[in-house]
This record gives C-alpha cells, structure tokens and sequence, in this order.
C-alpha cells in the first residue's frame, strides 16, 4: 500500500513536470531564457510587495497563482576584477545572513552559454512575528539563484518557491537557470 502511494505521488510529479511548457522570453534587449508558458511579468505593485527593493528588476516573472517568482536584476555588489570564487563566497556569505536558516541544496560555478555564473540551489526559512497575527508562521521557501560578474555589474537571476512545492519546480528551475542566453 505503502510503495503504491509512493509512486503515484512520483507520477503525478513527472506528470506536472511534463506538463511545463516552457518558452523562449526576452527579458531584455540582450538576455533570453526559457520561462514555463503560463509566466506573466509581474506589475510594480506585485513586485514591491513581494520583494522590496530600492532597485526595480530588469524583469520579473510569476505564475498564475502568483506562488512561484523568476526575477533579473542588477546587484548593488560590483566587481572590479571577475573573480567568481571570490565573489561566490562573498554571495554566498550574504545569503545566509538573509534568512534565520538555509540549508545549501547544491552550489558552485557553472558554465552556461559560454558565460561562467554562480549558482546556489537551497531552502530556507524566515522566522514569523508572534506579534502579527498575519505573520506568525515560518516563511519556508526553495530558491535557485545565479549571479554572473561581468566587469561593471552581477546579474542576479532568481527562482522561488514556497518550498511545499520545491519537488514540482526544482527541474523547471534547473531548466530555467541553463536556459539563460545573453548578447
């Protein structure tokens, strides 16, 4: 009974994982990447409620449900130099003084496209104010982030997702961050 269970819930996984069609989107006038078909770009409202920011992103990107984030936007850190290992414990350092916890699912430094860029795979949580009755629960979250040191700026590419639904978008997400073509 138990095995039977089990491998339903892995068919209705590859199932949705099937069903994501993905498209080739113009984020900007030089970057492209591939975004599951039913993405729309977010509003300046859904984005400032969502990830406040001094900066606006190039681009942003949520599903129907408004549950799952794809964003490109240019880092406050710049490089002189392009050295990605120095620059990758730098990002990596500042990510886990973001949350109250993450746990490191996988990172490095990848190639994609001919342009070498900085990933971190994880989870992480965001402890809840027990003064906000909205509020009070843990914010747990999946993300896959990338940063590509170009002389003068980092790009930072970013998926998220309440992490309940890590297991339906961590192949999309995977798929995504390798789909990234710049000009």
């Amino acid at each position: 009974m138990r095995s039977g269970l089990m491998i339903l819930a892995f068919l209705g996984l590859c199932s949705f994982e099937a069903s994501v069609k993905l498209v080739r989107t113009k984020v900007s006038s030089n970057i492209s990447v591939l975004l599951p078909k039913n993405f729309r770009p977010m509003d300046d409202l859904d984005f400032g409620q969502r990830y406040p920011s001094v900066r606006k992103p190039i681009a942003a990107y949520t599903n129907e449900d408004r549950l799952v984030d794809f964003s490109v936007n240019i880092s406050a850190t710049q490089w002189p130099d392009q050295d990605v290992e120095l620059a990758h414990k730098f990002f990596k350092a500042g990510l886990t003084n973001l949350f109250d916890n993450v746990e490191f699912i996988s990172e490095g430094i990848h190639e994609v496209h001919g342009k070498s860029f900085i990933f971190f795979e994880f989870e992480s949580r965001v402890k809840g104010n027990p003064r906000e009755l909205s509020q009070r629960d843990p914010v747990l979250n999946y993300t896959y982030i990338q940063y590509l040191v170009e002389p003068g700026r980092t790009l930072v590419f970013s998926f998220n997702s309440p992490r309940r639904l890590k297991l339906e978008w961590q192949s999309t997400a995977k798929k995504i961050m390798t789909s990234i073509k710049m000009k």
